[in-house]
C-alpha cells in the first residue's frame, strides 16, 4: 500500500504545489520529484508513483505542478527552464527532505535535464522520459503548438465541461487527449476556467525548443530515457548512457 499526502503551497505562492507519495509506515531515505509534460499535473503520475513506491519503499514521490500549471500560479516572470528549475530548488528547500531523484516526461524531462546542468553530482538517479534533450525547428503541424492555438482560442471563462469538450472535439482531437486536457478545467464561481498560464506556457515552450541539453551531466548507470517518435539508435553525448530502440523507443 502507498499513502498520498497533499501539500498545496497555496499559502506560499513561491513554492509550487505538490503530492507526495511514500509506501504505507516507511519513511522514504530519499525523494524525487516527478515532472510532468506541458499542459500536465502532478496528479497524472499518482497511480505509477504509488507502484514505484510500493516497490521500491526506500523511496518517496514528489508529483509536482509546474509553474503556470494546475495549483502552480502567479510565478514571477521569466518564463523558462532556468525559472523552472529555481522553482525546483524552493520546493527542495520547502521540503525539508532529501531530494535525490528526477523523473521528467516531455517538458518536464528537459527541465530535469536543466537541473542536472545546474546541479551537477547532485542526484543519484535521473529518468528523462519521452523527451528531446536538442533543440528543434517547430513546424506549423506541430501537435503541441496546434493544442496550445486552439486553448488560446477558447473565450474564458468557460460556459461548462461539455462546452469545453465540444470545442476541442470539434478541433480533430481524439477523446482521450480531450479527456486529459480537461483535467484542467475547473469552476470558477458559476462557469469553468482552464487552470494553466497560456501565455507563461507559450514563453516556457519557446525556451523548451530552442535549449539544447545533450550535454548535461546525469548520473552515470542511473539514466533511463524513452523516446516514442524515432527509432534510430544512438548514444547521450557525456553521459555514458546508451539507448536503445525496442517498439521504436530509446532507453
Amino acid at each position: 500500500m502507498a499513502t498520498c499526502q497533499v501539500a498545496s503551497a497555496l499559502s506560499d505562492p513561491a513554492v509550487l504545489a505538490h503530492h507526495l507519495v511514500s509506501a504505507e509506515g516507511r519513511e522514504p531515505e530519499a525523494w524525487a520529484l516527478v515532472l510532468h509534460g506541458i499542459f500536465g499535473l502532478g496528479a497524472n503520475f499518482r497511480s505509477v508513483a504509488r507502484k514505484l513506491v510500493e516497490r521500491r519503499p526506500e523511496w518517496g514521490m514528489v508529483l509536482v505542478d509546474l509553474r503556470a500549471h494546475g495549483e502552480s500560479q502567479g510565478l514571477s516572470p521569466p518564463h523558462d527552464l532556468a525559472a523552472v528549475v529555481r522553482d525546483l530548488d524552493a520546493l527542495s528547500a520547502h521540503l525539508g527532505r532529501p531530494v535525490q531523484g528526477l523523473i521528467g516526461h516531455s517538458f518536464g524531462g528537459k527541465v530535469a535535464l536543466a537541473y542536472l546542468e545546474q546541479h551537477p553530482g547532485v542526484m543519484k538517479l535521473a529518468c528523462v522520459l519521452d523527451s528531446m534533450p536538442g533543440p528543434r525547428r517547430v513546424t506549423g503541424d506541430d501537435v503541441v503548438s496546434r493544442v496550445l492555438a486552439d486553448l488560446e482560442a477558447i473565450p474564458q471563462p468557460i460556459a461548462s465541461r461539455e462546452a469545453f469538450h465540444a470545442h476541442m472535439t470539434s478541433r480533430g482531437y481524439a477523446k482521450g487527449i480531450v479527456d486529459w486536457l480537461a483535467m484542467n478545467v475547473r469552476r470558477d464561481g458559476d462557469a469553468y476556467r482552464l487552470r494553466l498560464d497560456l501565455p507563461a506556457i507559450r514563453l516556457m515552450l519557446d525556451d523548451y525548443w530552442a535549449r539544447d541539453l545533450w550535454r548535461s551531466r546525469v548520473p552515470k548507470r542511473r539514466a533511463r530515457g524513452t523516446r516514442a517518435w524515432s527509432s534510430r539508435h544512438w548514444r547521450m553525448p557525456a553521459t555514458g548512457c546508451t539507448p536503445t530502440t525496442p517498439r521504436g523507443c530509446w532507453r
